[in-house]
Order: C-alpha cells, then sequence, then structure tokens
C-alpha cells in the first residue's frame, strides 16, 4: 500500500513514517502542502494530512485531492479541536479525523479499516495468488516468490484495478513514484514481472498499456 503523509513536525514525521514502513507499507513524506499538492496523483492508496503546514494547508490540500479523487480515503491528523475546523475537514472530504497526541496504534488501526483491501487474496491464473495485505505472491504450491519493490507496486496497481486497463502513464505515476522514466523501462518491468507468472497473466493492450487476468 503506498501513503502519502503531510507532516512539518520532524519528530512525529520520522515517528510516523518508521511505523508505517514496519507494516511493509509504501510511504513519501512531504513537510509542505505545496509540494505535496505536486504528488497527489502519483497513484496513492491512503493520504495522511496534517492541516498547519507550511506552503499549503492540509484542508486546502485535501480540497485539491477531491477535485481529481473522491475515493482514495483521506485521514486528518491535527492539534486543532474546534469544532468548525474538524466540520470543515469533513465537508472537504476527510474519512478521518486524528486529534494530536494520538497513539500510534490509533493511526494504524484507522489507515487498516478505511485502506486496506477488503478482498486481499487475487487468484491469479495457473493456481498462483497474490496477497495483497502483505504484498506477497504464491505458486501454486503456496510457495513464496520473491519479488522486487517495483515488481510489488506493479502487481499492486493491477490488483487495485481488475478488469481495468492500466496505461503506461499510470504505471510511471504509481511505480517510479513521480519520478520519469521511459517506455522501455515500464516494458522491461512487465518482462520481468511475466517470468514470475503464469503465461498470459499480463496481457498487452495494443501497444498502450497492459491487463490483469485473473480467475474471477
Amino acid at each position: 500500500m503506498k501513503i502519502l503523509v503531510l507532516e512539518d513536525n520532524e519528530r512525529l514525521a520520522n515517528l510516523i513514517v518508521e511505523a508505517l514502513e514496519q507494516k511493509k507499507y509504501h510511504v513519501n513524506l512531504f513537510t509542505d502542502g505545496k509540494l505535496a499538492l505536486s504528488a497527489i496523483d502519483d497513484g496513492y492508496d491512503c493520504f495522511i494530512l496534517d492541516i498547519n503546514v507550511p506552503g499549503l494547508n492540509g484542508l486546502s490540500l485535501l480540497k485539491e485531492i477531491r477535485l481529481l479523487d473522491s475515493k482514495t480515503p483521506a485521514i486528518i491528523i491535527s492539534a486543532n479541536v474546534e469544532l468548525d475546523t474538524i466540520q470543515d475537514a469533513y465537508h472537504k472530504g476527510c474519512d478521518d479525523y486524528l486529534k494530536k497526541p494520538f497513539y500510534m496504534y490509533e493511526l494504524e488501526t484507522k489507515i487498516e479499516r478505511l485502506c486496506k483491501p477488503k478482498s486481499p487474496i487475487i487468484k491469479l491464473l495457473g493456481g498462483f495468488g497474490y496477497c495483497m495485505e502483505n504484498e506477497r505472491l504464491l505458486d501454486e504450491r503456496g510457495e513464496e516468490i520473491k519479488l522486487a519493490k517495483k515488481e510489488i507496486l506493479l502487481l499492486n496497481l493491477f490488483a487495485r484495478n481488475l478488469d481495468k486497463n492500466i496505461s503506461f502513464e499510470r504505471i510511471e505515476q504509481y511505480v517510479w513514484e513521480g519520478e520519469l522514466t521511459t517506455t522501455e523501462n515500464i516494458r522491461a518491468l512487465v518482462k520481468r514481472l511475466r517470468k514470475k507468472l503464469p503465461e498470459d497473466t499480463i496481457e498487452n493492450q495494443g501497444g498502450v498499456g497492459y491487463r490483469l487476468n485473473y480467475e474471477h
């Protein structure tokens, strides 16, 4: 799971990143709202936003997120306990509001409740399976097949978009996390992942993207 965290308190930010990375989540930390704004379309599965940060505050960033994406869960974390602010956060589209100070367990629980996929096991062709919860690819004997980070991100992207064609642009945004890459690099990544999967699991879509074939 890929998470954007906006938090300018260095100590708290480091604690959040450390805790979430221990959960095997992919975390991108921003301390400035304007910098976070430039990355909101990089294919995140969850947004964790502080309100009072430099550049662009968390509520304004949430408003921009909801113009592009009405579904991805967003959790506001803030020391502000004014009712008007809390109401404004929900009005702008937050899914939960966590008041500082909080236990890290509270944040982890909210992420698991709101952001984790409800059906984490994807049945692939040939008896293979992919567990989205712990990002493990299993062969027909139930043995784990080791995956590199970008292979995991690509499989996550496919698994979250079953029955959809995934464009090169979408793969670049999600897997390369906003960094520019080439079509050749994307094709090379797909080729490496295909070698670990049954034949025809990843289907080419007319040279513009790919689609995951799985057992319905």
